[in-house]
């Protein structure tokens, strides 16, 4: 019983926001808001370590979502909820296509557009999301934060029928995200670079398990706002980056976004919404 309390209250004070280290959501939000009155579209760039049973210490799942070297039923990429097939069925996001992937540690990339409602305006918004074999999950993960830190920035040309765009991602992105399992929990952090600070203020969410305890000194030094991470074991899935996606793009403050992140958690898993928000953290 004791044991049982005091785990509820770590979990409780832990949902609570903390400060961010030299970038607030504020100062994310105004680059944002800048850059969209530039004419520029907001921009999400996704790093995905694709569920690995035999390379990742994870509790096993079935072996055709667990298979790290094949994206197409992944967990976190073609299953139901993963990255590629939840954002393809989304009624607000349209696939587009993008050019091929040469690294042979990523197995797939796609690339979305959808339209938000930002303060009164319509926005192009586009998210880039790339697939590491699950043996790949420590490049996976210094590879989200080289871009969370501004470092690679990239451009892609995308194309659908009304034709092509050129989208400023990677170390450029208003936002950065890395879905799978904290590879943290295994192996030291790789080294990290000094932030590039001329990219811009940028936020971050990491969906991994237990991601606040693990990746906040990193982001810190990274100097990238903290939008989401999370305080215990969660399903790294799709939903919740979109409903935290959408918001944040939507103008909405840290808090707002993580409770929706929180209450689309709470609703696909079918659990109490107050326990979804102690899951998730915010820098505000």
């Amino acid at each position: 019983m004791i044991r049982g309390l005091l785990a509820y209250f770590a979990l409780v004070f832990a949902a609570l926001p903390v400060a961010a280290e030299g970038v607030s959501g504020d100062a994310v939000q105004e680059r944002m808001s800048q850059d969209i009155a530039a004419g520029k579209p907001l921009v999400a760039h996704v790093v995905v370590a694709l569920c690995d049973n035999k390379y990742q210490g994870i509790v096993p799942v079935p072996a055709h979502l667990g298979n790290g070297d094949d994206a197409r039923s992944n967990l976190y990429w073609g299953a139901l909820y993963g990255v590629r097939t939840y954002f393809s069925r989304h009624d607000a996001w349209t696939r587009l296509a993008i050019g091929s992937v040469s690294n042979p540690a990523v197995l797939d990339r796609v690339a979305f557009h959808s339209q938000v409602s930002r303060h009164g305006k319509i926005v192009d918004a586009y998210l880039i999301a790339e697939a590491w074999r699950g043996r790949e999950i420590r490049a996976a993960t210094t590879r989200f934060l080289q871009l969370v830190g501004g470092d690679a920035q990239e451009q892609y040309v995308l194309k659908d029928a009304a034709g092509e765009v050129i989208v400023a991602a990677g170390g450029s992105s208003h936002l950065i995200a890395y879905v799978g399992h904290n590879g943290l929990m295994d192996f030291a952090s790789p080294a990290v670079s000094e932030p590039e600070e001329a990219a811009g203020p940028r936020s971050s969410v990491v969906l991994a398990c237990r991601s606040r305890d693990y990746f906040s000194d990193l982001l810190g030094f990274k100097q990238a706002h903290g939008l989401l991470t999370t305080n215990g074991l969660m399903a790294p899935e799709a939903y919740t980056l979109e409903a935290a996606l959408s918001a944040w793009f939507s103008g909405e403050s840290p808090s707002a976004t993580r409770y929706s992140a929180a209450d689309a958690y709470a609703e696909y898993q079918n659990a109490d919404p107050n326990w979804s928000r102690r899951l998730f953290s915010t820098e505000e």
